[in-house]
């Protein structure tokens, strides 16, 4: 059986894309800093801005902010009590020439001299409805943060942050790649079940892949839109784009050329993402999976499922390490949990739909509050630039991934059993 061209094929093709990358980017960054010189300049700015997070509530809270007409994520503090929730719009007064921001903090996200003149009317959208009929649907807060974080992306507490970090979940409450993979694998089958009925009768020329595709396509995009975008969905959607037309085309589309596109393609529309963790964690996520399966050559679907989500645990485990730094015993069921998600994850969107979604609030419940022991660990910086190069030669030697897999087995090891 021949198999599929792939995407980057020559050094001059590799030359090319980042030759073009390079220069796109180079002049998104320059009209970036020309901006960001002309905010420095101002004594005061008026803006409206989004509530994107609260960090505690009442006089004193702190907040994180998202200004739209500046494109600038930061922190700022209330010293009235406002009654702010998440998603409500506030007139802010910063003051830029008085606060010291670099390029890289304008870039990214932090504390700015600001004052918060007023709430504005709370926004009264199509996701705020549905985050009120999330909530309508269950009374523990926990398992109405956990269901209105993974379906539309909503901030959780910091107590609620605590518990997932402990149970090993995180990446399944934080929206990305592998939500919108579930998802796209739903609609797909459902649609098809329909489409090759009708396909039989009056089409039997078209192709389900492009017109159910496109079909999925569009819904996630909606879905993106909904839950504003965050920096892991964002990559997942035009990856998920990309990996379709290529599909389309003919051409490899497990492939790290393919990988290598995404990173360029989102940076280059999206620049701010080169500083974004999430974005990051996601990309390294999907580099672990087409290493293995470069790798590990298993027939049956299920068993692969099985074994892939158990190694991903594995390789992301020293990686996750150099970041966030909670150990727990409970982390060990994260591969089952996410087996058990995937299943879980549709079947919880339609019950909602339904105004049943509080079927699985008990588990949940149970799950989510559990007495589990926790400690902390981070991974030494020499270790972790070491495992990312083994990484790396791993895409180009057997025995370097078998070495790899070695080093992140004894890692689980130590952190688990003996640490």
């Amino acid at each position: 059986m021949l198999k599929p061209p792939k995407l980057l094929i020559s050094k001059r093709d590799y030359l090319i894309l980042f030759l073009l990358f390079f220069i796109v980017l180079s002049i998104r960054f320059l009209l970036m800093y020309k901006n960001y010189k002309d905010f420095l300049e101002k004594e005061f700015y008026f803006t409206d801005a989004k509530v994107l997070n609260i960090y505690s509530k009442g006089r004193y809270g702190d907040l994180k902010l998202y200004s739209s007409s500046l494109d600038f994520k930061f922190f700022s503090r209330v010293y009235r009590d406002l009654e702010l929730g998440v998603g409500d719009i506030v007139r802010v007064k910063l003051y830029p020439k008085s606060s010291k921001i670099s390029f890289i903090d304008y870039l990214t996200a932090i504390y700015v001299k600001s004052k918060i003149i007023s709430k504005k009317s709370s926004s009264q959208g199509f996701r705020n409805f549905l985050l009120k009929e999330i909530s309508s649907q269950h009374q523990n807060m926990y398992i109405i943060e956990f269901y209105q974080a993974i379906f539309l992306a909503n901030p959780i507490s910091k107590d609620f942050r605590e518990v997932v970090s402990a149970l090993g979940v995180s990446h399944l409450i934080a929206l990305s790649g592998f939500h919108l993979g579930i998802l796209f694998g739903f609609l797909f089958f459902t649609l098809n079940l329909i489409y090759k009925r009708f396909q039989q009768r009056f089409f039997p020329y078209r192709y389900n892949l492009v017109d159910i595709g496109l079909i999925s396509i569009s819904i996630l995009g909606l879905f993106l839109y909904i839950t504003d975008s965050p920096p892991s969905l964002l990559r997942a959607y035009i990856m998920f784009i990309i990996g379709w037309l290529i599909l389309i085309l003919g051409l490899e589309v497990n492939s790290f050329e393919l990988l290598l596109v995404v990173v360029v393609v989102v940076l280059t529309i999206f620049p701010k993402l080169l500083f974004s963790i999430a974005f990051w964690l996601s990309i390294a996520g999907v580099f672990y999976i087409f290493l293995i399966l470069k790798y590990i050559d298993i027939k049956n679907r299920y068993f692969l499922a099985i074994v892939v989500s158990i190694l991903i645990f594995i390789f992301m485990l020293p990686i996750t390490h150099l970041i966030f730094p909670t150990i727990s015993k409970a982390q060990l069921i994260s591969p089952i949990l996410s087996i058990v998600f995937s299943i879980f994850y549709p079947l919880s969107i339609i019950l909602h739909l339904f105004n049943v979604g509080y079927i699985f609030d008990e588990p949940l419940i149970w799950l989510f509050n559990l007495d589990i022991k926790s400690d902390m660990f981070y991974l030494p910086l020499t270790f972790g630039i070491f495992f990312i190069a083994l990484s790396f030669g791993a895409i180009f030697n057997r025995w370097l991934f078998y070495f790899l897999l070695l080093f992140s087995v004894g890692f689980s090891i130590y952190i688990f059993i003996f640490f």
